[in-house]
């Protein structure tokens, strides 16, 4: 019906527009347009119930609700933006038990692991000034994906208890879209030469 009421009035603007310049004089797109929107306008005013911008917005509102709305099996809602901002990972400790857990992009590891109760030690706080926190990617397809590690990363790994080619300081681990369902082992013991008789901070 849009579409319809549209078409008459683009009809009557070029009539009106021949009828003042003439058969001869050109078209202007800029006059057609300004013209169209004066009688867009006037229709509006004169008529409130037909007001299309008011119903394509509360459609795209609607539509917007629709695709950021997501009902899982329980009943419960959740917005969509949460989820694409969390990654899926999988901690294996050190009696083979895992535990996937949901970790926000941007948070590394060690924090990821302290806020689910995941046995990750981390004495240094993320200082980079231990090797505690180490740990082992299981998948080399993950492992490729890490940004390598600095010096002082590595300086850290030398003193890693059960060291791997797929070893990572859980602190410098940062959670990233393409890390989704990475698996991470957690070694069966630690070394802390590095701050000895360092004492952490509670968590």
């Amino acid at each position: 019906m849009v579409i319809s009421r549209a078409s008459r009035i683009g009809a009557r603007v070029v009539r009106e527009l021949l009828s003042r310049r003439g058969p001869s004089a050109p078209l202007s797109l800029g006059a057609s347009t300004s013209l169209a929107r004066r009688h867009l306008g006037a229709r509006r005013q004169s008529s409130p119930a037909m007001q299309p911008s008011d119903k394509l917005f509360q459609g795209a509102l609607l539509q917007k609700h629709f695709f950021c709305s997501t009902t899982t099996a329980d009943g419960a809602h959740g917005g969509c933006d949460e989820e694409k901002d969390k990654i899926s990972v999988t901690f294996i400790d050190k009696d083979g038990e895992e535990k996937q857990i949901k970790v926000p992009i941007g948070m590394s590891m060690l924090e990821a692991a302290h806020e689910n109760d995941i046995e990750l030690e981390g004495a240094c706080e993320g200082s980079l000034a231990c090797s505690t926190c180490h740990v082992i990617v299981m998948d080399v397809e993950y492992y490729n994906k890490l940004d390598d590690p600095t010096d002082e990363e590595n300086d850290m790994l030398d003193l890693a208890f059960g060291l791997t080619e797929t070893s990572r300081l859980g602190c410098q681990v940062i959670a990233r879209p393409e890390l989704d369902g990475v698996r991470l082992a957690i070694p069966a013991a630690t070394r802390n030469f590095a701050v000895d008789g360092y004492v952490p901070k509670p968590h």
